[in-house]
């Protein structure tokens, strides 16, 4: 039989334009899809005490991993009196974490959020470099060797304000630090002596060591958390914080948990 190469080539060429068009509306199915479900997800947006950082940074993984229809755009973590302050003055944030309910209620006296909710606790240890240069072995000592403290206004700053008058101690620090990260940061580096910071900063840390100084357990501060708008997936973070799976994140990170 004889085959007609002008016929045999435009049918090859058919089915190529066919087969190419085919792909496109594939790629434009898929692509259109991608989108959509891009544009149903969910975004978020959490500010959440310095100290969380590690545990937080853990919990958002999990989270996003359960939660798939929810992106959490950032967290911002920093002094609890820094983040309230911004909150107020209208940072959008959609959840709230602090490390006391002082700066918690600031929040919500100016109408944001409700019903914040305690989810971890934590305590006071000294904070000195690996090897002790300045020999620190209690509260005492801080008197007499560089110390670096939080600011009165920041939970850990007020906690060790608390915690020094309680012993009966008078401490000359060498700066103020707005978070806690500030502190331990200076001690670990060598730029000061000594630091009163929390326990769960110092846990796994080899730059530092940390003292448990006498009174500690009687100074304990309470870390609530709050949706402060309605954004899908706010809530479910909050609630996810305070599930089973966020407090054994909490727990291997060193915080206590509320009674």
């Amino acid at each position: 039989m004889k085959i007609c190469r002008t016929h045999l080539a435009t049918s090859i060429a058919g089915i190529a334009a066919l087969t190419l068009a085919l792909a496109g509306c594939s790629g434009s199915s898929s692509g259109s899809a991608t989108a959509s479900a891009e544009s149903t997800q969910s975004t978020i947006t959490i500010s959440a005490a310095a100290s969380l950082q590690r545990s937080f940074d853990e919990i958002a993984e999990k989270f996003q991993a359960a939660h798939p229809d929810t992106k959490i755009n950032n967290i911002s973590y920093d002094g609890s009196s820094t983040l309230a302050t911004q909150i107020v003055e209208g940072a959008k944030v959609d959840v709230f974490a602090s490390a006391d309910e002082k700066n918690m209620k600031t929040v919500t006296d100016a109408g944001l959020g409700k019903d914040p909710k305690i989810f971890a606790t934590n305590t006071l240890v000294i904070a000195v470099p690996a090897d002790n240069p300045g020999d620190v072995k209690s509260l005492e000592d801080l008197s007499k060797v560089d110390t670096v403290l939080c600011a009165e206004q920041v939970p850990c700053g007020a906690a060790s304000k608390k915690l020094l008058a309680n012993q009966g101690v008078t401490v000359n620090p060498s700066s103020l630090e707005q978070n806690v990260t500030s502190v331990l940061q200076k001690v670990a580096a060598g730029e000061a002596d000594a630091g009163l910071v929390y326990a769960t900063d110092v846990a796994g840390d080899p730059d530092v060591k940390s003292i448990v100084p006498e009174g500690a357990d009687e100074v304990v501060n309470l870390y609530p958390i709050t949706a402060l708008t309605e954004t899908p997936g706010a809530q479910e973070f909050v609630d996810f914080v305070q599930s089973e799976e966020g407090q054994a994140v909490l727990a291997e990170h060193g915080f206590g948990k509320p009674e």
